[in-house]
């Protein structure tokens, strides 16, 4: 497109798009220089306004402020922890995960999001990695990171249960029916949570947080099939959160009187930015889904509690309208409806839009922007578009040399802005592939930025596959099946499927006929989160190689049988 007799550049089209739609091209300075002064905030304006429910509990803003104080009083005072020192939290999305997120905070610990999923092998790495000193786990993932306690840098473990936080007399009977249930986990080794929240916080001073502290640990996975740890300050998430407020005051939404319907989980950078900071940020009432799968329940929390704004992803909007109480949610209420972490559908899109009278909005981030870059403004989307880049972003579309190219070419996406981390954590050269001199993230993933500024992802990064919004990289994969005995070359590429968007499909070459496909899921089920599990195996007698002897995966997914 030509503008004033020459052509318009990608970064022409984004300023005209924030201007057209009313996204700040610089936000204005900001007194928050920590997560710390984002909740203290809060509960100075908010005080008794409820801050998030789970499991029919509600923490208002001063109860999260006192136990998160409390967590914090019992690790300065009754631990060996140092500010700076690595707190992992492993579990699915309840009220203590914010307790235990700003306790860590005002302790001055760093945060390590960890998939409470994981097995012991992809823990083992993961603590050690990033030398997490204590953890944080729900009680029925307990066994795993006792399994692998000696093995790590770990030297504290706090268990929490489902009703810790819920009063006394519910708690009570909540707990004896786990028992008689058989669920109930325990050990000499482990402090109950409940016992730190119950420490003394007379003599507790919160940390000084300065704005490039590091705040999480956030692993991503890499092309090199290893995972990695992006390292988000303190700077990076008060940036994100402070934009995503702006994104969401686009569409009407005002501090204090929202309600967040979260059921992605928290240890997800995007359901941690929106619901563990950018809604505290705002004063919203977060309502925590621990169990998305169950959708029939899930269904009955939207009818007791009617959600202002909504995030998901395409495969769990498809699930819930597949449920036969679905159109009877009053969505009256509901302002905006938050899409990222997989592709969204248009079928899916214009259902929803159709059920609920509200459109998608559809998103772009990645981990190592923590993980906002681009929206689509409410009322203001094009198909197959993730948006405009939100405020303090610019965009840049690449060519091969680095080159910037101009609008409706196709290259790959770089970022830069204050959401950006700085580094990966133990990751040099890694780091410097990614982050250039300058400040730009270079995504992976090929796009385009049309004449209006919307941006358009036609290719992630070419293998990674996405199973329900999960990232599976297919070298971790890979280099957890190449370790069986009987294998001699395998290979892992993403095909579609109906149910989670895509699946992971195995090739393999085997020097024993008598393996089976039975034999290889157990063997991957020991060693992998389920959602990296192969759904399809296929074995070969070989595999396409290029020179030097590398598995063409290319090949693989170019051919009409991987599909």
């Amino acid at each position: 497109m030509e503008l004033g007799g020459s052509v318009m550049t990608v970064d022409e089209a984004v300023r005209k798009a924030k201007q057209d739609y009313g996204v700040s091209e610089t936000l204005e300075p900001s007194e928050l220089n920590s997560l710390l002064d984002v909740l203290q905030q809060t509960v100075g304006l908010y005080p008794e306004h409820p801050a998030v429910t789970s499991l029919g509990n509600t923490l208002s803003y001063t109860s999260l402020d006192e136990l998160s104080t409390a967590f914090a009083a019992y690790l300065k005072h009754s631990t060996k922890l140092e500010p700076g020192d690595r707190v992992a939290i492993q579990m699915p999305s309840l009220a203590q995960y914010l307790v235990v997120a700003y306790g860590a905070f005002k302790a001055g610990l760093v945060a390590v999001n960890i998939n409470p999923l994981y097995t012991e092998d992809e823990l083992e790495y993961q603590f050690g990695h990033a030398d997490v000193k204590a953890v944080v786990v729900f009680d029925k993932f307990l066994p795993v990171v006792e399994a692998v306690r000696e093995k790590t840098p770990l030297e504290y473990v706090f268990v929490t249960s489902p009703f810790d936080l819920h009063p006394p007399v519910k708690r009570l009977l909540m707990s004896l029916v786990v028992k008689l249930m058989g669920k109930s986990v325990s050990s000499d080794k482990v402090i109950p949570l409940r016992t730190a929240l119950a420490a003394n916080v007379e003599n507790f001073t919160p940390a000084t947080l300065a704005p490039d502290d590091m705040a999480l640990l956030q692993y991503t996975g890499g092309t090199t099939g290893v995972s990695k740890p992006a390292i988000i300050s303190h700077s990076n998430m008060v940036s994100v959160t402070r934009q995503g407020w702006e994104m969401l005051r686009l569409a009407s939404a005002k501090a204090g009187e929202e309600r967040i319907v979260s059921p992605l989980p928290l240890y997800h950078i995007y359901a941690f930015a929106l619901s563990v900071t950018t809604g505290v940020h705002m004063g919203a009432h977060t309502l925590l889904i621990p169990n998305p799968r169950d959708i029939d329940g899930f269904v009955k929390l939207l009818r007791k509690w009617p959600g202002t704004i909504f995030s998901g992803l395409n495969t769990l909007f498809v699930a819930l309208m597949e449920n036969k109480d679905f159109d009877k949610v009053d969505f009256s209420p509901l302002k905006i409806t938050l899409s990222g972490g997989s592709a969204l559908s248009e079928a899916t899109a214009d259902h929803w839009k159709k059920t609920t009278g509200c459109e998608i909005s559809n998103a772009y981030g990645l981990t190592e922007a923590s993980p906002i870059v681009s929206f689509s403004p409410p009322g203001a989307g094009k198909p197959g578009s993730v948006g405009i880049a939100v405020a303090n972003t610019e965009l840049r579309i690449a060519g091969a040399d680095g080159q910037s190219l101009a609008v409706g070419e196709h290259g790959e996406i770089w970022v830069r802005g204050p959401q950006v981390m700085h580094s990966y954590l133990h990751f040099p050269e890694e780091t410097a592939k990614t982050i250039t001199e300058e400040g730009w993230l270079k995504t992976g993933d090929v796009g385009s930025v049309d004449a209006d500024g919307f941006l358009f992802i036609h290719d992630r990064q070419k293998d990674l596959i996405i199973v329900s919004g999960f990232n599976v990289y297919p070298n971790e994969v890979e280099g957890v099946v190449s370790h069986h005995p009987d294998i001699t070359y395998c290979a892992v590429i993403g095909v579609p499927d109906e149910h989670s968007g895509e699946a992971v499909k195995l090739f393999l070459v085997s020097t024993n006929p008598k393996l089976t496909e039975e034999d290889v899921r157990a063997f991957c089920s020991e060693k992998l989160a389920r959602y990296k599990w192969p759904k399809y195996i296929e074995f070969r007698d070989e595999l396409p190689l290029s020179n030097v002897g590398k598995v063409l995966r290319r090949e693989l997914r170019d051919e009409k049988s991987a599909t």
